[in-house]
């Protein structure tokens, strides 16, 4: 990263004229930091991510997933307060968050998913399109999943609206087409579901994400399952008469 700046600011400095040239200010320690972190970021987002998965998908006590996913979330929180700039971290803190929301359930789970909806918001306004529009994903699945006013501040309208600017992003991702078939089922939408989650199914494997995309792809042959069985039993029947 050092010497793509380097090489940048070299290329910079031929295409100004001498005349024209000014004088750089000393850039001092943190911003050398702050300017190399994005790989770092990165990096640790890959770890959460695969540890993520892992609890998500592997483990199969309660109790201890969520103590591990509570563990997990206190690392996404000290990446965040590391590089407070970048969404990609406030991303993954809220998506840990959300997980952890859905292992606990209940009013309890609250606070967490309305700490994960004011990071995803802050996300957005940083950048929109980080992570291939997630924090669009991930809001919009938090607005059909949670209870509406005045438990807290589930809407349905709002979850159509950032399922669909997430598909604006990634048309062919697998989280977008997965969350908005899931959305579509949940407002008993069957019919229009069946083609987005299909669309999810195949969507194409994700670099270093085998697990998650294994486990995701289980959900949404669930789903796809019960679709077709609430069309199937919707279907006004044959007369014979």
């Amino acid at each position: 990263m050092k010497t793509q700046i380097a090489a940048g600011l070299l290329c910079l400095s031929i295409a100004v004229p001498a005349y024209a040239q000014v004088q750089t200010p000393p850039v001092a320690p943190l911003q050398i930091v702050q300017e190399a972190a994005p790989d770092a970021v990165m990096l640790k987002i890959s770890d959460l991510q695969a540890r993520w998965a892992e609890i998500k998908y592997k483990s199969t006590d309660k109790d201890k997933k969520i103590a591990a996913m509570g563990a997990l979330e206190k690392e996404a929180a000290a990446l965040v307060a590391a590089a407070p700039a970048r969404a990609e971290a406030k991303i993954w803190e809220a998506i840990i968050l959300s997980t952890e929301a859905g292992f606990i359930k209940g009013l309890s789970a609250l606070p967490k998913v309305k700490k994960a909806k004011s990071l995803l918001e802050q996300a957005i306004e940083t950048n929109p399109e980080a992570l291939e529009g997630s924090a669009y994903t991930s809001l919009g699945s938090l607005y059909y999943q949670v209870p509406g006013w005045p438990v807290a501040f589930g809407d349905k309208e709002k979850a159509e609206k950032y399922l669909k600017a997430a598909l604006t992003v990634n048309p062919d991702g697998i989280d977008p087409n997965y969350f908005y078939g899931d959305y579509l089922m949940n407002q008993s939408r069957y019919t229009e579901a069946v083609p987005v989650l299909e669309k999810a199914l195949a969507a194409p494997d994700r670099a270093g994400r085998t697990l998650a995309d294994e486990g995701r792809r289980q959900e949404i042959r669930a789903a796809l399952g019960v679709a077709r069985e609430k069309i199937k039993t919707a279907a006004p029947k044959k007369s014979y008469n």
